[in-house]
């Protein structure tokens, strides 16, 4: 059970995705909750909203259930809340992203990419949401921040990074591509951070999150507890709290020697051309980057780089739009996406076989088929 915060006496409003009674011991006629129940905790307090992402055990990973639970908790605050904050349980994870695992394992079975097009299309609707939210949205990323995690925070107004984050987008390990909206989100930070943050799945610590650009505020972790109760009581005054606690100004942002090579090296026009450049540099930095790329699917680095270049045109419905047409081709198994959760989450050799093995042999033609428009009965409606 995740513990409530304090309100100094006064007793919030929860509710839980299930009708019950919660209590701080169990009996011998308690009935036995299912994770699904529980999976995601809704504080309510007055005029601020809490959500508690709450499958500690699987580091918070999202599930289709989850989506559905914190979009409805959304829609219902957004006349009646001053602020939202969501969180996730277990102090070692904001959210490790969706539960790819799940749609992979679904993809065995007959009809079983439906799974994957509604997790995703609700996934991304919930990314848009939030994106597109009256009310001020605070996310503590706290922990592990990577894939759907990501999704539902970095489109919200209020993005807090503690010394326990750890952000990244390594969609490309497992075959897919940075979704939740980051080809809109990451190409527009600073230089070519963001194209080399997607392709490469980098893993940013603690307030290098805040120096990149992705968080909002950086605060250290044993303080959440009490940011949120204040945020929480005045949650008309979040960044009088918030400015007070935030600080990383004696926090050294470990990227900054290599911005210079990042921007230099990440500027041609195709990922050949991105390794010629790193190749070019002759430094352990350089190779270890490409080392890093080699490792990813060929396919997945160039739908990676042209979603993103075109991403920074496109408005956020747009680059959603354009990422819900790019995850249909990947839900089957024929698909780098099977193979790289196969060989990463399920069979756990770590030797996915990618197809195509090389970049040389992903064609134009391949790439830009991935981009074409699905039926207007298969597109990604949004508001």
């Amino acid at each position: 059970m995740t513990k409530l915060i304090n309100l100094g006496g006064t007793v919030p409003k929860l509710r839980c995705c299930c009708v019950r009674t919660f209590s701080a011991q169990k009996t011998a006629s308690t009935k036995k909750i299912s994770d699904e129940e529980t999976d995601i905790l809704i504080e309510d307090v007055e005029k601020s909203g809490v959500i508690i992402l709450n499958r500690p055990k699987v580091l918070n990973a999202l599930n289709l259930s989850m989506v559905r639970k914190i979009s409805s908790a959304l829609k219902r605050w957004q006349s009646e809340k001053n602020i939202v904050v969501i969180k996730g349980a277990g102090g070692k994870a904001f959210s490790a992203g969706g539960d790819v695992k799940t749609v992979v394992l679904n993809l065995q079975k007959p009809g079983g990419e439906n799974y994957g097009r509604t997790l995703f299309r609700e996934q991304y609707r919930l990314n848009y949401l939030i994106g597109t939210y009256q009310v001020p949205y605070m996310s503590i990323m706290d922990g592990i921040t990577m894939g759907g995690g990501v999704g539902l925070s970095v489109h919200g107004n209020y993005r807090v990074a503690t010394d326990r984050t750890l952000f990244a987008m390594p969609e490309n390990l497992i075959g897919l591509f940075p979704d939740v909206g980051s080809s809109y989100f990451l190409p527009r930070l600073s230089g070519k951070l963001g194209l080399f943050l997607g392709l490469t799945g980098y893993r940013l610590k603690g307030a290098d999150v805040l120096h990149a650009g992705i968080a909002t505020h950086y605060i250290p972790s044993e303080i959440i507890d009490q940011v949120t109760h204040d945020i929480i009581l005045n949650n008309k005054r979040v960044e009088n709290i918030l400015k007070p606690y935030s600080t990383a100004d004696n926090q050294e942002y470990s990227l900054s020697p290599h911005l210079k090579t990042i921007n230099d090296c990440f500027s041609p026009s195709t990922v050949e051309g991105i390794i010629e450049r790193l190749a070019d540099e002759k430094s352990e930095w350089a190779e270890n980057v490409i080392e890093t790329l080699s490792k990813l699917s060929p396919t997945s680095l160039k739908v990676t780089k042209k979603a993103f270049d075109e991403g920074i045109k496109k408005n956020l419905a747009e680059c959603l739009s354009t990422e819900y047409r790019l995850v249909w081709a990947c839900l089957n198994r024929n698909s780098d996406f099977y193979e790289g959760v196969r060989a990463r989450l399920i069979d756990k050799d770590q030797k996915p076989k990618w197809n195509p093995k090389v970049l040389r042999k992903v064609t134009n033609e391949q790439i830009e088929k991935r981009f074409q428009f699905l039926s207007p009965r298969d597109e990604l409606a949004l508001p």
